[in-house]
C-alpha cells in the first residue's frame, strides 16, 4: 500500500480511519509510476483525471513519483490555554489527603557505619526510618538498592528517603522506597494526572505537599495518525508492529507533555513519583501495549477492566522510573476509565437525583443513576462529529467553522470561524449548529434530504449527490474547493445522533423510567463543553428538557484521575463505583434498534417528545 510506503520513507502522514478507506482524507497524487487502486469511492471524477489515489486502498505496481498535499496538522500542535486553568481545578468534594499520603518523604542523618557497627547499607537506611519515623518495614527495587551506597556516601549519610506508603493493590504492605535525595525534605513532591483522550491527551502536574494542580498541559494524541476513532486503531493494531507503533506514539505524546511542564516548572522528570492514568477502554490498552482486538470483537471482552500498578519503567514513561503508574478501573469494552472518573468527579454517585451524565464522542457513553444505583451503556455514535467521514469534516482546530446561522427566506449561512480565519472545514459543533439551522430554514426535511429545488445555487447535485455550499472555495483557505456538507454527510451525522439518543431511550427503559423523569443531565468531555444545547435538543442529540437541567462539566476525566491521585478513600470509592455500576450491552438489547430507527428523522419520528421544536416548526 502506499501507505505503508509513505511510512516506511519516514514522512508524516495521517490515516484517519486507520486505512480502511472510510474517511477519503489520505489523498496523494500520483505524478509517475503505475499503481492499482481498490477503492476510488470518496474520489471524483475529477481527482481521477488529475492523478489522485487514496493511500490506504492503493498499491504500487512500479516505481512511482507522488506528491502528498498539505494534511490537517495534527501532531506538533499544542492545544492552547491549558496552563492558565490549573488555578481553577479544585476537588469537588472533601478530602482529607493530608493524613493519609499515598507518597511521603524523611529526612535522615544517618551514623556512618564503623567496624563496630557494621550493618549494611540498606538495613541502616531501615534502622533509621524506624529511630527516627517509626517506619519499620521498607521494600525497594534492584536499581533503587544499586544507587543505595554511593547515593549514602556522596550526601555524607545526611539524605531524605522519598517512599511511596501505599497503593490501592498493595494498601497494608511496607513502605516503598522510590528514591534517596541528598540534603532536608523538599518543599513540592509531584505526581501526575493524565487523561488518555482518543483525540488529545492531557497532563496535570500536582504538587503532593499543596494538594493543588500547578500546571497543565495538553496536545492531540499522536494514536490519531493511525486513525481517529478506536475502531480504526484497533483494526491499525492488528497490522505487523501496529501494537508497538500505537503504545509508542501515546507515551511520545504523554513524555512531550511531562517535559513541557517540568521544564516551566523547573524541575526534573524524575521529580514525579506517581501517575494516576483514566482513559477509555482500547485507550488503556494501548497505553499498556496490550492486545486490543476482542474489544471490537462479539461478546467484546477486554484483557482487563482493574488493571493492576505498573512502574514508569515498564512503559517508558518519563518520570521517576520507579513511580507506580495507576491506571483507573474501567466497567466494559465501551465504558472505561474516563466515564468511572468523570461519575466520580460529577458527584452524581452521590446525588439523590436521577441523573443522566453523558460524554458525547465516538463512543457515546452514558451513566444513568444516583447514590443508590448505576447502570451505564455506550453506543457507537461513530466519528462523524469528530469530523471523520464527513466531506468537509475536521476537528475543532483554527480553520474550522464551529458554529452556523441560515437565512430563513435566502437560505445563505453566515458561520464563525474558530481562529477568525479563512475556513477550512467544519466541526463537530459546527455540524450540529448546521444541522439545525438546514432543518428549520427548510434546507433540509425531517429525514435529511436536501432540498434541491430551492431558489438558492447553495442546494445543489454535486459529484456524490445532493448537496449544501457553506463556503464557496474563493472564500476558504487554499480557494481549491467549496466547503459542503453532502447528502451522506448527512445520514452520517443523522445516525450518529440516533444512536445517542437511542442510547438514552433504552437505558431509562431498562430501568424503568422515562427520559422525562431525569431530573439533571451531565455533559463531560472535551467536545461536550462546545454543545449548543438549544441546536443539540432542534436535532434530537439530546432530550428535550429545560435549559437548566443541562451542566457542562469539562474534562470529567482528568478531574477524577486527579481526585484519585490525591485521595486514597477516593482511589477506594473508584473501585467501589466500576464495581457496582451495571454495564448494558445495547448490541444485545432488542429494543435499541427500534429506538435507533425512530432517532434516524429530526428531530425524531415522535415530535410529542420535543415541544420546543414542535413549537418553532408551527
Amino acid at each position: 500500500m502506499l501507505a505503508e510506503a509513505i511510512a516506511q520513507a519516514g514522512l508524516e502522514f495521517n490515516l484517519p480511519c486507520g486505512g480502511q478507506g472510510r474517511c477519503g482524507r489520505c489523498k496523494v497524487v500520483v505524478e509517475a509510476g503505475e499503481i492499482k487502486r481498490r477503492s476510488t469511492i470518496r474520489l471524483t471524477s475529477t481527482e481521477l483525471e488529475q492523478g489522485y489515489a487514496l493511500a490506504c486502498q492503493t498499491l504500487a505496481q512500479s516505481d512511482l513519483v507522488i506528491f502528498i498535499p498539505p494534511q490537517e496538522e495534527i501532531i506538533v500542535r499544542k492545544l492552547p490555554s491549558e496552563r492558565h486553568t490549573a488555578e481553577t481545578i479544585t476537588l469537588p468534594m472533601p478530602c482529607d489527603w493530608e493524613s493519609n499520603p499515598s507518597i511521603r518523604q524523611f529526612h535522615l542523618e544517618i551514623p556512618l557505619p564503623s567496624l563496630a557497627d557494621n550493618t549494611t547499607d540498606f538495613e541502616r537506611l531501615k534502622r533509621e526510618l524506624n529511630r527516627q519515623h517509626e517506619m519499620g518495614q521498607l521494600n525497594a527495587s534492584l536499581p533503587v538498592i544499586r544507587r543505595l551506597a554511593r547515593t549514602l556516601r556522596d550526601a555524607n549519610w545526611d539524605v531524605t528517603a522519598v517512599l511511596e506508603m501505599h497503593n490501592w493493590f498493595f494498601e497494608k504492605g511496607p513502605p516503598r522506597l522510590l528514591d534517596l535525595l541528598p540534603g532536608n525534605e523538599r518543599d513540592h513532591l509531584y505526581a501526575v494526572a493524565i487523561d488518555i483522550g482518543t483525540t488529545s491527551n492531557v497532563v496535570y502536574l500536582v504538587d503532593l505537599l499543596s494538594g493543588k494542580v500547578v500546571d497543565t498541559a495538553a496536545e492531540y494524541n499522536q494514536q490519531i495518525s493511525c486513525g481517529e476513532d478506536i475502531i480504526s486503531r484497533i483494526v491499525y493494531a492488528k497490522r505487523p508492529g501496529g501494537l508497538e507503533h500505537l503504545q509508542r506514539l501515546v507515551i511520545q505524546t504523554l513524555n512531550g507533555l511531562i517535559e513541557t511542564l517540568a521544564e516551566r516548572q523547573g524541575i526534573a522528570p524524575t521529580e514525579i513519583y506517581k501517575a494516576t492514568v483514566a482513559g477509555n477502554t482500547t485507550m488503556i490498552h494501548l497505553f499498556l501495549g496490550m492486545w486490543p482486538e476482542p474489544i471490537r470483537l462479539e461478546p467484546y471482552i477486554p484483557t482487563v477492566n482493574h488493571p493492576l500498578p505498573v512502574q514508569a519503567a515498564e512503559l517508558g514513561l518519563h518520570i521517576n522510573p520507579e513511580a507506580t503508574v495507576d491506571c483507573l478501573p474501567g466497567v466494559g469494552s465501551y465504558v472505561g476509565a474516563d466515564i468511572t472518573a468523570g461519575v466520580l468527579s460529577s458527584l452524581m454517585y452521590q446525588t439523590e437525583k436521577l441523573t443522566l451524565f453523558i460524554d458525547v464522542g465516538t463512543n457515546g457513553e452514558i451513566v444513568l443513576g444516583n447514590f443508590d444505583w448505576l447502570i451505564s451503556c455506550a453506543c457507537s455514535a461513530g466519528p462523524a462529529f469528530e469530523g471523520a467521514g464527513v466531506q468537509s469534516g475536521m476537528r475543532a482546530t483554527a480553520g474550522a467553522i464551529d458554529e452556523v446561522w441560515i437565512h430563513s427566506q435566502t437560505h445563505e449561512p453566515t458561520y464563525r470561524v474558530i481562529g477568525n480565519e479563512r475556513p477550512r472545514g467544519i466541526c463537530g459543533s459546527g455540524m450540529i449548529s448546521l444541522l439545525a439551522e438546514m432543518f428549520l430554514s427548510g434546507v433540509i426535511d425531517k429525514a435529511g434530504k436536501i432540498n434541491v429545488n430551492l431558489d438558492t445555487p447553495r442546494t445543489r447535485i454535486g459529484e456524490h449527490g445532493p448537496e449544501y455550499v457553506i463556503a464557496w472555495k474563493e472564500e476558504t483557505h487554499d480557494q481549491r474547493q467549496d466547503i459542503v456538507i453532502t447528502q451522506a454527510d448527512i445520514a452520517n451525522l443523522l445516525r450518529a445522533k440516533a444512536a445517542i439518543y437511542a442510547g438514552f431511550s433504552v437505558l431509562t427503559r431498562s430501568v424503568g423510567l422515562e427520559l422525562a423523569e431525569v431530573e439533571q443531565v451531565l455533559i463531560g468531555g472535551a467536545f461536550g463543553k462546545y454543545i449548543d444545547i438549544e441546536k443539540a435538543i432542534q436535532i434530537g442529540l439530546l432530550p428535550d428538557m429545560p435549559w437548566d437541567r443541562f451542566q457542562y462539566l469539562g474534562n470529567t476525566s482528568a478531574l477524577g484521575a486527579y481526585i484519585a491521585l490525591l485521595c486514597p478513600d477516593m482511589r477506594r470509592e473508584l473501585n467501589h463505583i466500576a464495581r457496582r455500576m451495571t454495564y448494558l450491552e445495547l448490541s444485545a438489547d432488542n429494543t435499541f434498534y427500534d429506538e435507533f430507527t425512530k432517532a434516524l428523522f429530526l428531530p425524531h419520528t415522535d415530535l410529542s417528545a420535543f415541544p420546543s421544536v414542535a413549537r418553532l416548526l408551527k
